[in-house]
């Protein structure tokens, strides 16, 4: 039985297991990675994690990141995840440190850009940061698709930010009961095969947002979603905007965890480009797992 190191790392409360790619013995079996989250990311009986990061260094301050929720599935795409592999990348990999304060994540959804602002503290094991990352182009756009809920009558918007998102505005954020109308959006047949995240959200003042995200993958609330993030604010500066062209939007996103994310992008009729998204990221902890 082999150990193998791994990192905790967690941002806005989204926390994973990461693992160098090349700290694993070649393996054939193509389900590796799936199996390896299903066995660890579990809490009380593995390390505990919303997902599994595998990164691997590729040219010069590049490296390849796969994502693999807890259930064993694989997504395209986490903005939480992004920050989190980003700070590795920057402080605990081989190639640490890196040659400029900037790197890029080359995803399933597309290559992600990277970006350390500054260190919050630091010790041996441990490393905070904020960085802020610029995702890919969303796509697939829907506003105000209805859908028929739990025996009620409500309007959904789409978009795909590397990962589908189904956004909804409502108000009394905090008194919704996601565990039980989460999954009824969730696996609802107009967002199938794939199913979306569900991210509902609730205006605060000015262009401020709080969200609230059910996770495909987790199949639970959790702390918060980057993709979501993005997913929504894009969504509320198309709901309030005159969508004037290339207009700059700041936004600023309240978590569950408490975080709040900063989204940037620059807003066009119909799309949302130059986009970023802004917070913290803290590696946590080190250790090994036995990766027999």
């Amino acid at each position: 039985m082999k150990e193998i190191d791994f990192f905790k790392l967690q941002a806005s409360g989204n926390d994973f297991i990461l693992v160098d790619k090349g700290k694993f013995l070649k393996n054939k079996n193509k389900n590796y990675f799936s199996d390896f989250a299903k066995r660890y990311c579990p809490r009380k009986i593995g390390a505990g994690a919303d997902g599994l990061l595998i990164v691997e260094a590729a040219k010069k301050d590049k490296f390849k990141m796969r994502i693999f929720n807890a259930d064993g599935s694989e997504a395209r795409m986490c903005g939480n995840g992004a920050r989190c592999a980003s700070l590795w990348s920057f402080y605990f990999s081989r190639r640490a440190p890196l040659s400029s304060q900037r790197a890029k994540l080359d995803t399933k959804a597309g290559v992600v850009e990277t970006e350390l602002i500054d260190k919050i503290k630091s010790g041996k094991n441990f490393v905070s940061a904020r960085l802020k990352i610029k995702t890919t182009k969303p796509y697939g756009l829907k506003e105000n698709i209805p859908l028929k809920v739990m025996g009620r009558k409500i309007k959904v918007n789409f978009i795909n930010t590397g990962v589908p998102h189904a956004v909804i505005f409502v108000e009394g954020l905090d008194k919704l009961d996601l565990e039980k109308i989460g999954p009824a959006i969730r696996f609802h047949r107009q967002f199938q095969p794939q199913g979306a995240n569900v991210d509902f959200v609730e205006q605060l003042a000015g262009d401020k947002i709080k969200i609230r995200t059910y996770e495909r993958g987790v199949e639970a609330e959790t702390l918060a979603c980057g993709t979501g993030a993005v997913a929504s604010a894009i969504l509320f500066s198309l709901k309030k905007e005159s969508r004037k062209n290339n207009a700059l939007k700041r936004i600023k996103v309240e978590t569950k965890g408490g975080e709040v994310l900063k989204v940037n992008f620059r807003l066009t009729k119909k799309q949302a480009e130059d986009l970023w998204l802004e917070g913290k990221a803290h590696c946590i902890y080190q250790g090994k797992l036995a990766a027999g």
